[in-house]
């Protein structure tokens, strides 16, 4: 190696200096392409790199807080629901909901107990509600006793249909559930 470098060193002095001005200016374009190529470039890559690094993952961080806003919100509201039915009076579904309808000056049709999925933690109780031949205002302000009982009880499948006898009047089927703590 050190023959090799002699050897350019030598031949570099017996250029004439025009020559030699070529040859390192040609020596300097060269270092600075490797420079740039070998320092420069991938400093500049790796610095797009991270700007776009750090974009995505601001996109990622606003995703994050708005889920766990999202959750914060579910769990206030399941912690309510938990609340309410610890709280809640207990009783017979069936009795409340034929107490209700006398409050809403409603005919309960039939009321069929429903099967209902098991849980760990609380016991579903399930009844199929027909009323037939209610008014509108009737149905609204049964349904409307029924959720703003202590009790904690869902209205769920809701089917209303009017009478092709009477028009004015409806048959309404709804399930109704109840919860309790195990």
């Amino acid at each position: 190696m050190k023959q090799l470098l002699q050897r350019l060193r030598a031949a570099f002095a017996n250029l004439a200096p025009r020559e030699r001005m070529l040859v390192s200016a040609v020596f300097v374009v060269v270092g600075l392409t490797l420079v740039w190529a070998v320092i420069v470039q991938p400093l500049l890559a790796m610095g797009d790199h991270m700007r776009q690094r750090v974009a995505t993952a601001e996109v990622q961080l606003e995703a994050m807080k708005r889920l766990r806003h999202e959750f914060d919100e579910v769990n206030g509201r399941l912690t309510s629901v938990e609340q309410r039915i610890e709280q809640g009076s207990r009783g017979n579904l069936r009795t409340t909901l034929e107490t209700l309808a006398r409050r809403a000056s409603v005919s309960i049709e039939s009321m069929e107990p429903q099967p209902s999925p098991a849980n760990d933690r609380y016991r579903e109780t399930k009844v199929e509600v027909g009323l037939k031949q209610v008014t509108l205002p009737q149905t609204v302000r049964y349904l409307h006793e029924i959720e703003s009982l202590d009790q904690v009880l869902s209205v769920k499948a809701l089917r209303v249909r009017t009478r092709p006898d009477r028009p004015d009047l409806l048959d309404v089927t709804f399930t109704v559930s109840s919860f309790e703590k195990i």
